[in-house]
């Protein structure tokens, strides 16, 4: 067991993101953001919504999704949610008693029973009439007509060896997230990454020239010592390595 807030929003602040700048990338809104780090889980709509934000919440942040659902079921799912049952529709066959009860009705109204019987009959006849479909909240079609997809924003990086060799640690999304190259590049040397997120450690940035999203840089900030970086595709900022 361990606490689903505090969990998150450590690995938040050790990465320095902002709740706006998570909720550019994820779509969830901020207040909801910050309700799963509070644990003030009934803030969201349901329980399927706390799930699908935990999950995407948790990924972004380079951490285990299922994870994060396995413990807020085992801590606070009691029975599943089920959907409201729609009343039935109440048949109104009142009608067809009425002459029954009533054995000293006038003749006139015995045709008018025999019609409301033939009303009956024919209506019972016509195939059931379909329910309006439910819309599908996780589909991707509007109208019947397919919804393109919006491509998310990414980084492009190409790192080149400068006046010397440089030894290179590059992470997708964040220092937890998948390592996607890890070596010393060397002088006159280029390789190209991309990702929706770069994190860069760099033991000689000084002797590193990139491009970002085909903007140069002449070199990374700091000579020297090892730096890291997070390049996202709005910004480039220095972040600080765990002592």
């Amino acid at each position: 067991m361990f606490e689903i807030g505090n969990s998150l929003r450590e690995a938040r602040l050790r990465q320095e993101l902002e709740f706006s700048e998570i909720e550019q990338r994820t779509k969830i809104r901020g207040k909801y953001l910050r309700a799963l780090e509070e644990e003030q889980f009934d803030l969201l709509p349901g329980q399927t919504y706390v799930k699908g934000f935990l999950r995407s919440y948790s990924e972004y942040l380079g951490l285990d999704g299922q994870l994060y659902v396995d413990e807020f079921n085992s801590r606070y799912v009691t029975g599943e949610e089920e959907p409201p049952i729609n009343p039935r529709r109440s048949e109104n066959l009142g009608r067809r008693g009425g002459g029954a009860e009533s054995r000293g009705i006038v003749l006139a109204l015995a045709g008018i029973a025999a019609v409301t019987a033939l009303v009956i009959a024919a209506w019972r006849a016509a195939p059931p009439s379909e329910d309006p479909a439910i819309p599908n909240l996780g589909s991707n079609t509007t109208d019947g007509k397919a919804k393109p997809k919006q491509k998310a924003p990414s980084v492009t990086l190409v790192a080149s060896g400068g006046p010397g060799n440089t030894w290179l640690e590059i992470h997708r999304n964040s220092i937890a997230g998948r390592t996607i190259y890890r070596g010393t590049l060397e002088a006159g040397q280029t390789r190209t990454f991309t990702g929706p997120r770069l994190w860069v450690y760099a033991r000689a940035p000084g002797n590193l020239q990139v491009k970002i999203n085909g903007r140069a840089r002449p070199t990374l900030p700091g000579r020297g010592a090892p730096r890291a970086f997070l390049i996202t595709p709005q910004n480039f900022k220095a972040v600080r390595l765990a002592a």
